[in-house]
């Protein structure tokens, strides 16, 4: 349940590398369109000129600030958002991703800001030793760390050392009313998909933690059996190509060729209407390495549409197995195969698994919980940071800070 604000609301900050199409990009554009105004006043800092998502943000006029790195290593980017803090007297800053959390860390202690948050949007992953020493380093500008999955809050916990008492974890939240059931003949035949073919997508941006590989084995097989199935691939490389996602694209336009699969194929880049992909589709499949809370599995299910997802992170707290889709072991093409067959040629078990997934994400994903979550956890952090003033003990600190 909301509180009654007792005070004006508190303007916030979210800052982030790009509003590019991703995960963590989406769930920020979210929070700031649903969270309570009367609570608080949310605004997004792009590190980048390159927004994208920024159409879908309400009010961007207003609360959309960009501060645009001029080079890779752009230090003028810490004063210029302490500008900014400063100007919004702003009371909480949070930084998604890694230049955007160093950068909100520093400016949020340079600009005095109350509340500094991070965040942690996957697990598992490589870090690099700039990196590492970066995080170390600036740990103790943090006051508290939100991790969208358990996975990645232990990770935190075990890489850079942060307490577990530092944690919160919020699953991400998705907007049931724009991801819902939708007969999507009309698209279908846009497409120029038969209506006696079968669909099965892939909604995740070309890079390595994705997997692409397992995906397009396990559909090289699937189309011995089935071979009226068509392969629906939404996403694209990263923005710039960072984090090698060109040279991963590449690869699999390579892979796709050797398998011979290419005319099975709708390769449809970033959309705008990713709702309205969903219900193209009879299933989808999300083969990753690692994840934190991912997106597409939520907005599929919503949409009414089994997902088929390796075990992997908090996979299995998101998907229920056997009810709203399958899980499969990392790695295992036999078992994607036979799980993705048996869906396509069972109707009544994938409607049966597609409304059980609707009413999953309706009552445990839904955006208002996940926003209500986290406005809870910025209000309880920041009536500790006042009991502590009021006791003389200042704001609490885990490690040193560079500035």
């Amino acid at each position: 349940m909301s509180r009654r604000p007792s005070h004006p609301p508190h303007p916030l900050v979210m800052v982030i590398s790009t509003l590019e199409y991703g995960g963590a990009q989406r769930q920020v554009v979210e929070l700031a369109n649903h969270i309570d105004p009367a609570r608080f006043d949310a605004h997004i800092c792009s590190l980048s000129d390159y927004v994208p998502l920024a159409d879908r943000l309400v009010g961007r006029e207003r609360r959309l600030h960009v501060i645009a790195k001029k080079w890779k290593y752009d230090v003028t980017v810490i004063p210029r958002l302490a500008r900014l803090l400063h100007q919004l007297k702003a009371d909480i800053v949070q930084g998604y991703l890694f230049d955007a959390e160093i950068a909100s860390r520093l400016a949020g202690r340079l600009a005095g800001t109350p509340l500094i948050v991070g965040s942690e949007r996957s697990t598992n992953y490589h870090l690099k030793r700039r990196q590492l020493i970066a995080y170390r380093l600036t740990r103790g500008c943090m006051d508290l760390l939100i991790a969208n999955s358990n996975a990645g809050a232990q990770f935190d916990c075990r890489m850079l050392g942060y307490h577990p008492s530092q944690c919160r974890v919020i699953h991400n939240g998705v907007d049931t009313e724009r991801f819902r059931p939708h007969d999507e003949q009309a698209l279908r035949r846009e497409l120029g998909i038969d209506d006696r073919e079968y669909v099965v997508g892939m909604f995740a941006s070309f890079k390595q933690p994705k997997n692409h590989p397992l995906f397009f084995g396990a559909a090289r097989r699937v189309l011995q059996s089935l071979p009226q199935t068509r392969l629906l691939l939404v996403g694209d490389d990263l923005y710039g190509g960072i984090l090698g996602s060109d040279e991963y694209k590449r690869d699999m336009d390579r892979l796709v060729d050797e398998l011979n699969i290419r005319e099975r194929c709708l390769f449809l880049g970033n959309r705008q209407d990713v709702d309205r992909l969903y219900g193209v589709c009879d299933m989808t499949v999300l083969t990753s390495l690692f994840e934190g809370t991912p997106n597409a599995a939520l907005e599929s299910m919503a949409c009414g549409v089994p997902v088929i997802a390796t075990r992997v992170s908090d996979n299995a707290q998101i998907i229920p197995d056997g009810r709203a889709g399958y899980l499969v072991p990392l790695g295992d093409e036999d078992s994607l195969c036979e799980r993705i067959c048996q869906l396509l040629e069972n109707s009544d078990l994938r409607r049966q698994m597609g409304e059980e997934a609707r009413a999953w994400v309706e009552s445990e994903f839904a955006i208002a919980r996940m926003v209500d979550k986290t406005a809870r956890v910025y209000e309880d952090a920041l009536d500790n940071l006042d009991v502590a003033k009021d006791d003389g003990k200042g704001k609490q600190s885990t490690g040193g800070c560079l500035t």
